[in-house]
């Protein structure tokens, strides 16, 4: 009776690692048919405008073209990232604004403290004139983050024509 039972239980165990194992490939299966999508340097902010991959060549771009930068400083589960982004990218006039900047997203610091004048939160939005300076006077609406910009602030990043002329 034992030696039926402890057989039995052998057989049992085989069996459910067996399964297991071929569960494990079918997932394998799945997750490999699923087209992946390439991630763009527009991270979703506009796939139609250009997009600089780093700091460094957003300043280099800037300094050769004589076009002021916008560095966008974001996180992807951020859900304030993510609702600026989505009024950002919809909005056909801010989108045709910001072809006239060299465009930069980041979802990472930078090592360049310029870029954090008032701390390191998302989402942020500075601006750097041709001359590689950064623009304190172009601020969103609040007092204790500088560069804080909500989906509201629309109008805001309008208005910019008239500060970078």
């Amino acid at each position: 009776m034992e030696k039926t039972l402890i057989s039995v239980l052998l057989l049992l165990v085989a069996l459910s690692c067996t399964l297991a194992k071929i569960e494990k490939k079918d997932t394998k299966e799945v997750k490999e048919t699923r087209p992946k999508l390439p991630q763009t340097l527009s991270r979703g902010w506009g796939d139609q405008l250009i997009w600089t991959q780093t700091y460094e060549e957003a300043l280099y771009k800037a300094r050769t073209n004589n076009k002021p930068i916008m560095v966008i400083h974001h996180l992807e589960d951020c859900p304030h990232s993510q609702a600026l982004k989505k009024v950002f990218a919809e909005d056909k006039e801010l989108q045709k604004l910001a072809e006239k900047f060299v465009l930069l997203n980041l979802v990472y610091e930078t090592t360049d403290k310029h870029l954090s004048p008032d701390g390191q939160y998302v989402p942020r939005v500075l601006f750097v004139d041709p001359s590689l300076t950064v623009r304190a006077d172009i601020t969103g609406r609040y007092s204790n983050r500088l560069y804080a910009y909500e989906p509201s602030d629309v109008a805001l990043f309008l208005n910019l024509n008239s500060l970078l002329s």
